[in-house]
């Protein structure tokens, strides 16, 4: 049991509240007691009903207005004027459409009050979904994302990537935009791993630590930190790909198996190591490479070296040529899961490193 589930009944109620009360100034001459009773009636059992329904029937509704009120944190100041403008209009509408119900037989006052408010929004909706063709028309500026932030959106960060670390260096380099939400359980998880008996786990969770702070002091992007949790869910990845379905963020990982599941959930993955093998330079048969060979390849007489960004080339005949840097000619190039493998074979002379 949550805040939220008693601040959504709250809510509810105070609306329950407010429609009962216009319902019944609009109908009634004077009010009594009785009317007072059922009105408060009427909004505590709304409270209750819309209490029990996110508590124990998994409707939930906090979490959309959480949704709801993020869109319009982010909206700018040109979208609040347009939708301002719309609704301002749409109640106009609303007024002078409903006027001639006033002389209609059936006299009902909740009518054109009901008329008024569908109107408005109505405006509202038109005008923000137009938003870019009416700034257009009343500014001449070319259409454009009006939305702050929506063109980089939320970007939710796993540790994986946080401890990889070159999240830090593509955040430098000014390719991502949007906030980078970092979620308060993500944080206790690297704060576990930073404290434990392993070396090797402590050593990643430190590490992790210091890029988070390092991407702090980096103007370029914003860390937010957020407090968010569902209580209900244990494992780190699930908690992780609800988010992402709540704040319709995107989610940064290194996780294979993670990135496979928000996938099926519906929830967009950004993996650095997909970005990385996008960016390693591709080679065609018959291009020259010069290559180190450090070691031997699983085959009889294979030598394997690496290029710059790591990519891994397989070299006939290069076993007798461990230690030393040679020119190869490319044979072939393999794409796998891994990443990108490429075949060589050796040509000329060999150069001692």
């Amino acid at each position: 049991m949550t805040r939220a589930h008693y601040g959504w009944a709250f809510f509810v109620f105070i609306i329950a509240f407010l429609i009962s009360y216009l319902i019944f100034f609009h109908t009634v001459s004077s009010f009594n007691t009785r009317i007072w009773m059922i009105i408060f009636i009427i909004s505590v059992g709304a409270g209750v009903v819309s209490f029990l329904a996110e508590r124990f029937g998994g409707i939930a509704f906090s979490e959309k207005i959480g949704a709801c009120l993020g869109v319009f944190k982010r909206m700018s100041a040109v979208d609040i004027l347009v939708g301002l403008g719309g609704l301002i209009i749409g109640l106009v509408v609303g007024v002078l459409v409903s006027y001639p119900m006033s002389f209609w037989r059936i006299q009902n006052p909740s009518i054109p009050m009901v008329v008024t408010l569908v109107s408005g929004g109505l405006g509202f909706s038109v005008f923000m979904a137009r938003r870019e063709d009416i700034v257009a028309l009343f500014t001449g500026v070319p259409k454009m994302k009006l939305l702050r932030g929506q063109k980089g959106g939320n970007k939710i960060l796993d540790t994986s990537a946080i401890v990889d670390g070159r999240i830090a260096d593509i955040c430098k380099t000014g390719f991502v935009e949007g906030d980078m939400i970092v979620p308060r359980f993500v944080l206790k998880e690297l704060q576990q791993v930073a404290d434990s008996q392993d070396p090797l786990k402590r050593s990643r969770g430190r590490r992790g630590l210091d890029i988070l702070n390092k991407m702090r002091k980096e103007k370029r992007v914003a860390i937010r930190i957020i407090d968010r949790d569902f209580s209900d869910i244990r494992d780190v990845d699930a908690k992780l790909i609800k988010l992402g379905m709540v704040l319709g963020g995107k989610v940064i990982t290194n996780d294979f198996n993670l990135n496979k599941i928000a996938e099926l959930e519906g929830v967009e993955v950004l993996n650095i190591n997909d970005l990385a093998n996008a960016l390693k330079p591709y080679v065609l048969p018959g291009e020259e490479l010069r290559i180190q060979i450090i070691r031997e390849g699983k085959e009889s007489d294979q030598g394997v070296g690496y290029l710059d960004d790591g990519t891994m080339v397989v070299i006939e005949g290069g076993k007798r040529h461990i230690n030393n840097t040679i020119d190869t000619v490319v044979t072939s190039v393999l794409q796998t899961p891994a990443g990108r493998m490429i075949f060589a074979r050796p040509r000329g002379k060999h150069v001692t490193g």
